[in-house]
């Protein structure tokens, strides 16, 4: 077995779509960022890569490569789980924490495990979806970061 962690952050900003998970936030704002920004999955894709001792998804996706500029991260994820099935693991589980004092997320939270589970092809109950604030520390309400560890378990 693999235990990996990921964390990830972005400003909120007008203007932009508010994707977490793959599902699109109603939001008067979004995450600032070369991708879709999608802070949760970039946290998940940062802890399976983290597990398989692969580095993180700069190395893969930078920011200076114009083919990622607004890409949807859920494709990006799929990459990663194609990376993880040709090392000979599977998810055992992945467990999300999201951290953002506004919007409420937990209307979204079942979206976002069925967009994950999907990506993973496994049972929804392999993957825990969170939301928390900092209780108006830390962020106060000008960005979201995410944390993720993942379980990955050898074929």
């Amino acid at each position: 077995m693999r235990i990996g962690f990921g964390y990830d952050v972005h400003r909120l900003v007008e203007g932009r779509r508010l994707v977490l998970c793959g599902a699109e936030i109603p939001y008067e704002r979004g995450l600032l960022g070369h991708s879709d920004a999608d802070v949760a999955v970039h946290a998940l894709m940062d802890a399976i890569l983290g597990a398989l001792a692969l580095g993180d998804i700069g190395k893969f996706f930078p920011d200076s490569d114009g083919k990622y500029k607004g890409a949807d991260s859920m494709k990006l994820l799929a990459q990663v789980i194609e990376m993880m099935l040709e090392k000979g693991f599977a998810l055992g589980n992945a467990d999300i924490t999201i951290v953002a004092e506004k919007p409420k997320l937990a209307p979204y939270i079942t979206q976002m495990r069925e967009n994950l589970a999907r990506a993973f092809d496994c049972d929804i109950a392999k993957i825990s979806v969170k939301a928390t604030t900092e209780e108006g520390l830390g962020l106060a309400g000008d960005g979201i970061g995410a944390y993720a560890t993942v379980l990955l378990e050898k074929n």
